[in-house]
């Protein structure tokens, strides 16, 4: 009957490792799609301010020297 009895306690280990297994994976599968979801904000917060700096970028002058006459003309 000790065998039997050792099983049982084994098994009954086994259950609860199991158990809490099962809620540490819960735990870090809701961690993960928080962070996904953080990623994917980011991602669209850099593509955002990427889109506006593109923009500022297409409103410089497009030669040096259109920014050395610019310059020019503002210190005299």
């Amino acid at each position: 009957m000790s065998k039997l009895e050792d099983l049982a306690d084994r098994v009954e280990r086994l259950l609860l490792r199991h158990d809490e297994l099962q809620r540490t994976n819960a735990l870090l599968l809701a961690q993960v799609q928080g962070l996904t979801q953080e990623r994917d904000q980011m991602k669209s917060r850099l593509s955002a301010a990427r889109s506006r700096i593109e923009a500022l970028l297409d409103r410089l002058p497009a030669q040096a020297d259109d920014v050395a006459v610019h310059a020019g003309g503002a210190t005299q």
